[in-house]
């Protein structure tokens, strides 16, 4: 693990136009460097604006390969939809083959079984593009991360079984009640380059205690991010503003 790289922007749009640069970045290095690039989208207002941007954007659509680090267990077509926001003002505005889009599936009366099969998914998916590593765990290009006030990424919240699950790929996070598909953090650890994106007041807090140098993992959940890889979080002044930051 590399140490993270913080960057503070002067407010959202400035964040979203450092966000769209890394993104680019990402997958034009990945393209040169094996044909295709493999993504895990956000959810969340903070990225909305940042998919917006990529849709204006010309890029190899066709070498592009979408995944989602999380879902809410709500139909495509449901507001709270992260699959159908990004959707609506990206996806479905760019040719990228609708065979390489993998919506979170929701429809199973067991979010544990859409669990199962996601990660079936997605590992014959990474078993065709990386033949070498068929039985290790899937590295992808970028994984996109928001934060919550309470510290927690993708469905991953404070104090839940999700955070120590090490044997699958993608299983069940609970937010209260509510059942939400989310990548493990063996997976999200294993990224060629992780970005955070956190923006507002409401996020210091939690990010004071993220950057800690000793802290409670398992109560903020984002310290646990650690990939193999590049590191980023890109905060705007007010997120940032009062933290020690590393």
């Amino acid at each position: 693990m590399t140490a993270p790289i913080v960057e503070i922007l002067p407010d959202k749009p400035a964040l979203v136009q450092r966000a769209l640069h890394l993104v680019m970045e990402q997958i034009y290095q990945s393209v040169d460097r094996q044909g295709f690039c493999t993504l895990a989208l956000a959810g969340g207002g903070t990225p909305k604006p940042l998919y917006a941007a990529l849709a204006e954007q010309s890029l190899p659509w066709e070498t592009l390969y979408v995944f989602w680090g999380d879902e809410r267990y709500v139909p495509l077509d449901h507001p709270d939809s992260n699959a159908g926001m990004a959707r609506q003002v990206w996806l479905d505005r760019v040719p990228i083959p609708a065979s390489q889009i993998f919506v979170t599936p929701t429809q199973a009366a067991q979010p544990s079984l859409a669990a199962q099969t996601y990660a079936a998914t997605l590992s014959d998916l990474f078993g065709r593009l990386q033949p070498a590593s068929r039985q290790a765990i899937p590295q992808f290009d970028l994984v996109l991360l928001g934060m919550g006030d309470d510290g927690h990424t993708a469905s991953l919240f404070p104090h839940t079984a999700a955070l120590t699950v090490s044997d699958r790929l993608v299983t069940v996070g609970y937010k209260g009640e509510d059942p939400r598909i989310t990548f493990t953090l063996p997976l999200i650890n294993h990224s060629r380059r992780v970005i955070f994106l956190a923006a507002g007041a409401s996020k210091q807090a939690a990010l004071q205690q993220v950057f800690r140098p000793q802290g409670e993992d398992l109560a903020y959940p984002s310290r646990l991010v650690r990939p193999l890889g590049e590191l980023y979080w890109l905060l705007d002044a007010e997120a940032s503003a009062g933290v020690d930051l590393p």
